[in-house]
């Protein structure tokens, strides 16, 4: 009984965001068009970090990131929260602590057998599972309880860092503070200057 009615709130929920199209989670584009493993450069003011997308395993998510790439929308952005032993998370503050306007939140594939490994990317989001938009985060250690599980939606890492830890790291070590409403925030601003793909 009890799954029946985790099963009907799930169909009214998307139902619900159906209703919506500001609100309708991005599908994915059709199989033929994606590159199994795509490579972004991400150039931050603390040094680069190149990024491994797989396409294969969440095509819908590294669609949508790379639309956000391609259209320059994490250009001056920062990593805008760092907890260390945790994560560190950006892509969509701007300096000042600015939220950058987005568009349609994506559909949640954490169940697509990725882990939140060391070294992995996953997208950010809130309480609802496909209110991912741009925000993203590298694991700084095995977070395993960000993973999906048995009726618990997680959260959907879609590629690695396969050069620039080191880079990841020393973002890691940095102090941080409080500013307005928003805590873990770096002392000094950790820029992503620029974000492109590799050839």
């Amino acid at each position: 009984m009890k799954m029946i009615c985790t099963l009907l709130l799930s169909l009214f929920a998307i139902t619900a965001l159906a209703a919506d199209p500001a609100t309708t989670p991005a599908t994915a584009a059709p199989a033929a068009t994606q590159t199994p493993i795509v490579k972004v450069l991400l150039q931050t003011s603390a040094g680069d970090i190149t990024l491994a997308l797989d396409a294969k395993a969440a095509p819908a998510t590294v669609a949508n990131f790379l639309q956000y790439v391609d259209e320059g929308f994490y250009n001056n952005t920062l990593f805008h929260r760092v907890i260390p032993d945790f994560m560190i998370q950006g892509g969509g503050m701007q300096p000042g602590m600015l939220e950058k306007p987005t568009r349609a939140p994506v559909v949640n594939e954490s169940a697509n057998g990725l882990k939140n490994l060391r070294g992995t990317v996953a997208m950010a989001r809130r309480q609802h599972p496909d209110s991912a938009t741009a925000q993203f985060f590298v694991n700084l250690v095995d977070n395993a309880y960000l993973d999906s599980a048995a009726g618990k939606p997680g959260y959907t890492v879609f590629g690695k860092v396969v050069a620039g830890m080191e880079v990841v790291d020393k973002i890691a070590r940095l102090p941080t503070t409080r500013r307005g409403m928003h805590g873990d925030v770096p002392v000094d601003d950790v820029l992503i200057i620029s974000a492109r793909r590799l050839p």
